[in-house]
Parts: structure tokens; C-alpha cells; sequence
């Protein structure tokens, strides 16, 4: 009974811990998953990533559809960011015109999703993923 007690207080010690290191919703103290420097580029890619490389390969256009919204909201808050500090002199004015061309992107992107062809879907998806892929390209290093 002694032994029950004692593995049953380490069971339950293990799943509190493991549960208290998870971040509550929302928090911006995470490490970044993916490594980007960036809480916006990381929610973007989180939707964007699936969509490229599980739905796109097959044609799954519905599904594109369906998450083009939320990948254009998450788009628009990187947009809305501007260019992030750290960005050398040098490097800012063509950060913000591929920023520019990011916006653009998305919102191409939006009208087909809700109007457009799956090809033109497909192709205007794809730019918003070579933009973005170019912007995360971009981004200072910490």
C-alpha cells in the first residue's frame, strides 16, 4: 500500500510538472518553434506550413480555402509589424518594398480564395509562401 502511495504521489508529480511547463495561450514567452525571431512569423508559418506541404500537394484546394482568412490575418499582423529592429541601414528600405509585395500577395490571395479559380488559387498561394519564405529570409538574426 506504502509503495502504491509513493508511486502514485510520483505519477502525479511528473504529470504537474510537465503540465506547469507549457505556456498558457497567448503568452509571448515561448521559445519560437520554428526559429524565427518573431511571434507573427511563427503564427503565419504555423498555418502556412500544413498548407503547403500537406494540402497543396493534393490539390486539396478546399482546405486552402477554408484557412485563407486566418493565414491572411496573420499575414497582415507580420505587414502590420513593419521592419523589425535590428534590420541593418542598409537592408530596410528593400525589407519594407518585400513587405509591400508580401501585402499585396495577400490580399490577391484573399480574392481568390473566395472568387477565384483553383489554379489562380494555387498560383496566388505559392506567392504568398515565396514572399513570406523571402521575408523570413530577411529577418535579423538574434
Amino acid at each position: 500500500m506504502k509503495r502504491l502511495r509513493i508511486l502514485t504521489f510520483f505519477v502525479l508529480t511528473a504529470v504537474l510538472l510537465s503540465t506547469a511547463s507549457f505556456s498558457a495561450p497567448g503568452a509571448t514567452n515561448a521559445a519560437p518553434q520554428h526559429g524565427f525571431s518573431s511571434q507573427e512569423y511563427e503564427k503565419f508559418h504555423d498555418v502556412l506550413h500544413p498548407l503547403e506541404h500537406d494540402a497543396l500537394p493534393k490539390k486539396n484546394y478546399r482546405r486552402i480555402r477554408s484557412q485563407a482568412n486566418l493565414l491572411v490575418k496573420r499575414g497582415n499582423a507580420i505587414v502590420k509589424l513593419g521592419v523589425p529592429n535590428g534590420t541593418s541601414e542598409d537592408r530596410k528600405e528593400e525589407f519594407a518594398k518585400e513587405l509591400d509585395s508580401f501585402r499585396e500577395a495577400l490580399a490577391k490571395f484573399r480574392a481568390d480564395a473566395r472568387r477565384g479559380t483553383n489554379d489562380q488559387l494555387k498560383v496566388s498561394y505559392s506567392a504568398v509562401h515565396d514572399k513570406f519564405e523571402l521575408l523570413a529570409a530577411m529577418l535579423p538574426r538574434s
